[in-house]
């Protein structure tokens, strides 16, 4: 049966509908999905052991939510896909402010119009999508925003006393009266805002310039907060988190294939990009390898974090990068290169703070320092890790390779060649090939161009060779041929 076809009280009741609280309704339908073992909150990963679990025993104990976590941790997404558990439709009384229930109505409104019209009180039915409101908080927010305030022009076109409850206008929270309601970034909201909530979420009182009004809002409550503002802005006041029934903390991905996941989800780029430019699964290590080197460096400050967007915006990047270089080249079809990396260092400087050890060597150096870093972390699974300390005798894999450079004036890779060219230059360097070839022989051609220049970077990282950036492209080099270069 299409509930929405019922348009009055009367053929409401005489349908058998049972209202419930907007808590209770979260509860059931997530009892229905665990059951049935289908997943609450789809699109969100790495938290199946952690964040969900908790998220959905504070559903089933149908506390108010407060989730804390460093930016970039999909706190928002989470309270979003929460409309999910709400019933397809429910019924509301026509024209109220408020989404009055028709079983228990709470405003003057509603009320005086089911005293009058009865049974034939008109019905309104109102979509899950409907019932979710967000509110950032800011520091302008006031107390007549989120709660409300008297209304001067309602009370004169009723040509109502100001003492009549009639002439308030309602705020953002009663408004979004039986939805999900969040407030983003708590600890910024004033305290005097902060205080205003208490009785909404205890007792269902609201005070509004005078006006004391008994109105038992029906809400489920997610805030979300950052602990770097609990020091920094503001902090959430102890009388509130005392009514937040659930605080629950989220993290960042705790692996790179996680982290790949979510990048390749929540990536915008264009189909044609997906088409033309071939991407290595190295490529794509490399780049979430970025950020976790981003967490732990010492030049970037830990507290602030390092969203997922840094990822995600520097695979956009990425991509972008390849695709300008190929309508440069006039290739119709490229493959991702090791300098293409090179275009993600915006998207890396725009996303970390510095510290002032951070400040003094510049964004773009700890943006390449993290590249840098990434690379000796992934190294080691591709190729024989390089010890710092080697004996005289003892014979390097790359002992070949690195006499290649020494004999050569310079190895040049310009960043906009052919592919063609990119390709042949690579396959000049026989010691690279063999040394992919030895150590990574399963790999699909195309993968190994990629490998070779990670390579080269790689030996440049652990000091085996020297590389230098010009206007055009890199340029490698043995290391003594270097140092007697710069002489």
């Amino acid at each position: 049966m299409d509930v929405t076809k019922i348009k009055t009280l009367g053929a409401l009741t005489e349908a058998g509908y049972e209202s419930r609280s907007i808590k209770e309704e979260l509860r059931q339908n997530l009892i229905e999905r665990i059951k049935t073992n289908k997943p609450a909150f789809e699109g969100i990963h790495g938290y199946d052991y952690t964040v969900i679990p908790e998220l959905e025993r504070a559903i089933l104990s149908k506390h108010n939510i407060n989730l804390l976590g460093l930016r970039g941790q999909a706190k928002t997404r989470l309270a979003r896909l929460m409309v999910n558990l709400l019933d397809e439709y429910i019924p509301v009384v026509e024209g109220s402010e408020i989404n009055d229930d028709p079983f228990n109505p709470i405003s003057r409104f509603a009320k005086d119009l089911i005293e009058v019209k009865g049974n034939d009180t008109p019905i309104a039915w109102v979509h899950r999508e409907d019932r979710f409101f967000e509110k950032l908080a800011t520091p302008d927010v006031t107390v007549a925003d989120i709660i409300g305030d008297v209304d001067p022009i309602k009370a004169a076109n009723l040509r109502l006393s100001y003492a009549d409850d009639r002439v308030i206008h309602f705020g953002m929270i009663p408004r979004a009266n039986r939805s999900i309601f969040v407030i983003n970034e708590l600890p910024d909201l004033q305290a005097r805002i902060q205080v205003a909530l208490f009785n909404i979420l205890q007792e269902g009182d609201i005070q509004i310039r005078g006006f004391k009004l008994r109105l038992p809002l029906d809400m489920q409550f997610v805030f979300t907060a950052n602990p770097e503002d609990y020091t920094n802005r503001g902090s959430i006041v102890t009388p509130l988190k005392d009514r937040i029934g659930s605080q629950i903390l989220t993290h960042y991905p705790e692996s790179i294939e996680t982290a790949k996941h979510i990048t390749q989800q929540e990536a915008k780029f264009d189909k044609r990009q997906a088409e033309i430019v071939h991407v290595p699964e190295l490529a794509k290590d490399l780049l979430e390898q970025i950020s976790f080197e981003a967490r732990e460096s010492e030049f970037i400050d830990e507290k602030s974090g390092v969203s997922a967007r840094m990822s995600i915006t520097g695979y956009e990047n990425l991509l972008s990068t390849a695709e300008r270089r190929s309508l440069r080249s006039g290739d119709e079809k490229t493959l991702l290169r090791f300098s293409d990396f090179m275009g993600v260092i915006p998207s890396i400087t725009g996303k970390v703070e510095l510290v002032y050890e951070g400040e003094q060597e510049g964004a773009p150096a700890v943006a390449l320092n993290l590249i840098g870093q990434s690379v000796r972390s992934l190294f080691p699974h591709y190729f024989p890790k390089i010890e710092k300390l080697q004996k005289a005798e003892e014979k390097s894999p790359y002992d070949d390779l690195v006499e290649w450079f020494f004999e050569q004036s310079g190895f040049e890779l310009p960043d906009d060649i052919s592919d063609k060219e990119y390709k042949e230059k690579l396959n000049s360097v026989q010691p690279l090939n063999q040394l992919v070839d030895k150590y990574q022989p399963d790999l699909a051609e195309d993968d190994k161009y990629f490998l070779k220049e990670f390579l080269l970077w790689g030996l440049v990282e652990y000091k085996k060779l020297s590389k230098h950036r010009f206007s055009e492209g890199i340029q490698f080099k043995d290391l003594y041929g270097s140092y007697i270069g710069g002489l």
